[in-house]
């Protein structure tokens, strides 16, 4: 076992705290051995507003995925996002340094280190420095220029940079448990890590993963990293206003609209030799929500179309304005920049008529991505809402941040925790009767 590389990946979102472990499998793919989902306390629009409550969250939410997996973890890869999350693209030169002017992978090096010199206010600390394309004298968009000849090397570059204090309190959060922090991965980029083909990436394509509280944005154009941004806007805004128009507690709009993601508006047509008055009563009826199947307490029953158009159509009508003015401020509308169009994904991808809405709004093809390339627990996780939390191990698989199993297990630990405390006595029990 001691063989054997593992990954862990912590996503602390706004509404939910998601946690997977994998395991390299022999063929190189990810298999997932653990994973949990447990209610967020102590976060505000992916930021943490309580560390206390936030700890308590991870660290449930860690105990269950080792229970699931049978071993503890002593590292982990964590999602980072929140409006604090900005974008730079920057340019580098450097003169190649080989007399036979042959680039190497320390001219590389030297060049996307003169790319990330750039001036951010003391606050602020660079996430990532992701290459766009290199320059090789005047060759322009070189994808790997390792191997050619030139004098003069040119990079360009995107960095994403974040608030160091969110930073900071996240990585408090995860190491008071005992936990390293391998690397913080911003969330848009781990979602695209398996939302995006190669090919969209290659055209142009925009990640939308619509979270509770939060909607990250990322960009591709000709299979660069083009643009980065976080909305304070999410799925949770969406429960607020179906609580405030029907006017029932928030748990039971939640409810509601996850009654209406699993049983949306019906695509009716008439059936052949049906009459219209017919059509019109089989309609109506298919319309009805029984407030009591759906576990709430309203007194009237309600109406599909009336949710769905009248009050949850307009926010998600309202998300895709902002992440189209978004884009149109990084000018990617211009031109057919983004031709594959949108890419969902989040739990808020979830929500009812949201593809029908994104697609009239941004005039863009649209489609939902799901993580499809695991093995494992595939099934449990094969949501949208469980694309970061994929994504986080696919980068960490990509970047090399696998770790060795840990051979001291803190078994009773990995136990229910009144059957560990049960053992616990037995075994004081037993040694005591054997002390003179």
């Amino acid at each position: 076992m001691s063989k054997e590389q593992v990954i862990t990946a912590i996503d602390l979102g706004s509404e939910k705290c998601t946690t997977l472990i994998a395991r390299v499998a022999e063929s190189g793919h990810l298999q997932v051995l653990g994973f949990s989902v447990v209610p967020s306390r102590g976060m505000k629009r992916s930021m943490i507003i309580d560390l206390e409550q936030a700890l308590n969250t991870v660290t449930q939410g860690l105990d269950a995925a080792e229970r699931m997996a049978g071993f503890e973890v002593k590292s982990a890869v964590v999602a980072i996002s929140g409006v604090h999350i900005k974008y730079k693209n920057s340019r580098g030169v450097v003169a190649v340094a080989a007399a036979n002017q042959e680039i190497v992978s320390s001219d590389v090096d030297r060049v996307i280190e003169a790319a990330r010199a750039i001036s951010m206010p003391a606050d602020r600390e660079i996430l990532h420095v992701i290459p766009k394309d290199f320059k090789v004298d005047s060759q322009e968009g070189v994808k790997d220029p390792i191997g050619m000849t030139g004098v003069r090397l040119e990079a360009e570059a995107h960095i994403v940079t974040g608030l160091s204090t969110a930073m900071r309190n996240l990585e408090k959060c995860i190491s008071d448990m005992g936990i390293k922090v391998d690397a913080f991965v911003f969330a848009g980029l781990a979602a695209a890590e398996i939302a995006l083909t190669e090919t969209e990436k290659e055209l142009g394509v925009v990640l939308v993963d619509i979270g509770a509280g939060t909607t990250s944005i990322v960009a591709y154009v000709e299979g660069a990293l083009e643009f980065s941004a976080v909305l304070p806007i999410g799925a949770k805004h969406i429960t607020q206003d179906i609580a405030l128009g029907c006017r029932i507690p928030m748990d039971d709009a939640e409810k509601l609209k996850l009654y209406l993601t699993d049983n949306g508006l019906d695509d009716l047509r008439p059936i052949p030799g049906e009459s219209k008055v017919d059509f019109t009563k089989r309609r109506k009826k298919l319309d009805v929500i029984d407030p009591e199947k759906v576990g709430i307490s309203h007194n009237d029953y309600l109406s599909k179309k009336t949710l769905v158009g009248g009050i949850m159509e307009p926010r998600v009508r309202e998300i895709f304005k902002l992440v189209i003015q978004e884009l149109d401020k990084a000018d990617l509308l211009n031109g057919n920049r983004v031709p594959a169009g949108l890419v969902l994904t989040g739990g808020g991808a979830l929500t009812a008529g949201v593809t029908e809405v994104a697609k009239k709004v941004s005039n863009l093809p649209v489609r939902l991505a799901i993580p499809e390339e695991l093995e494992g627990l595939t099934e449990d996780i094969k949501r949208p809402n469980f694309a970061v939390g994929v994504g986080l191990l696919e980068y960490a698989l990509r970047q090399g941040k696998a770790v060795p199993v840990v051979e001291n297990f803190d078994w009773q630990k990995l136990l229910p925790s009144a059957f560990g405390q049960k053992v616990s006595g037995v075994v004081q029990k037993f040694f005591k009767s054997l002390l003179p």
